[in-house]
């Protein structure tokens, strides 16, 4: 009935949200749903989580179950139609695992995105040097002949929305200490990352600030995780977290609650942005 794909645009996630929202206002469960389409819960569950593409045919039946007038649902099938056309992302569906596509969709649509990174520079901070460095070490370095160059290449190509001209998010990293002292390739590839750390911190959406050994633990030191807020009403903040062979998307309110909470008082304890520039700037004199 539906077709998986490697990384959904946003707008199939709001459709899929609105999907639900509709569904839940006709007072129909997944089961109601599914005996519709003659379909199984669960396959209706992905549909309402972007996990598959929505079929026009299946939307249809949906909408007029669903009570929805018929105005309102020629627009609806209209914008599934539309947010069926590829995101930029999906010419790396080669290289681009499953489970890390929602974030690339996530980082194009986030009006606001904040992270921790205990372990490396985060990859929207990255120089193309010091990324095959980081990829070089993973299972990414290993194997298909050109597969390191296509991830290098992925991540350059998500930097720039940091810099695009039309609405770029706001930005806001919190870096351990661990961060700058981990050497990544040569002394000159951590120059080159440091001089971009800085370039970043000149920029009016971007904010960095580093947790110092000294300030001592922080909320933060179990794992590293992103915050993404959105301008959309379908869409609730939403926390991401990376782990070796996956990753975890949490948008229970309790959840990413307790995330904003650990983030907000990461950055009450952590260098301020001026501070970290002077930080920064001694750290790369050492190099």
């Amino acid at each position: 009935m539906s077709e998986p794909r490697s990384a959904p645009t946003i707008g199939q996630l709001v459709l899929s949200r609105r999907l639900q929202a509709l569904r839940e206002r006709a007072g129909l469960s997944r089961d109601d749903a599914g005996g519709l389409l003659r379909v199984t819960a669960a396959t209706v569950r992905r549909m309402e989580m972007a996990e598959v593409a929505l079929k026009i045919p299946y939307v249809q039946l949906l909408l007029s179950a669903y009570g929805v007038p018929d105005d309102e649902a020629a627009t609806f099938l209209h914008l599934v139609d539309e947010a069926s056309k590829p995101g930029w992302w999906q010419r790396f569906h080669d290289v681009l695992p499953d489970w890390f596509g929602g974030h690339v969709a996530l980082e194009e649509a986030a009006r606001t995105i904040r992270s921790y990174e205990p372990h490396f520079v985060p990859g929207l901070l990255q120089t193309e040097d010091y990324a095959r460095a980081v990829l070089t070490t993973g299972e990414v370095g290993r194997g298909v002949p050109g597969r390191l160059e296509r991830h290098v290449a992925l991540r350059m190509e998500r930097q720039s929305l940091l810099t695009r001209a039309e609405q770029p998010p706001v930005y806001w990293a919190v870096l351990d200490e661990t961060v700058l002292r981990r050497p990544v390739g040569s002394a000159a590839v951590m120059r080159a990352q440091i001089d971009r750390l800085l370039e970043a911190t000149e920029r009016p959406n971007i904010t960095l600030q580093i947790a110092e050994f000294a300030a001592g633990h922080h909320p933060g030191t179990y794992s590293p995780f992103v915050l993404f807020r959105f301008a959309v009403p379908e869409l609730p903040d939403m926390v991401y977290i990376e782990y070796l062979t996956g990753a975890l998307y949490l948008d229970k309110p309790p959840e990413v609650a307790a995330h904003m909470e650990a983030m907000d008082r990461m950055v009450a304890q952590a260098e301020s942005a001026r501070r970290t520039r002077e930080i920064l700037a001694a750290f790369r004199k050492d190099l």
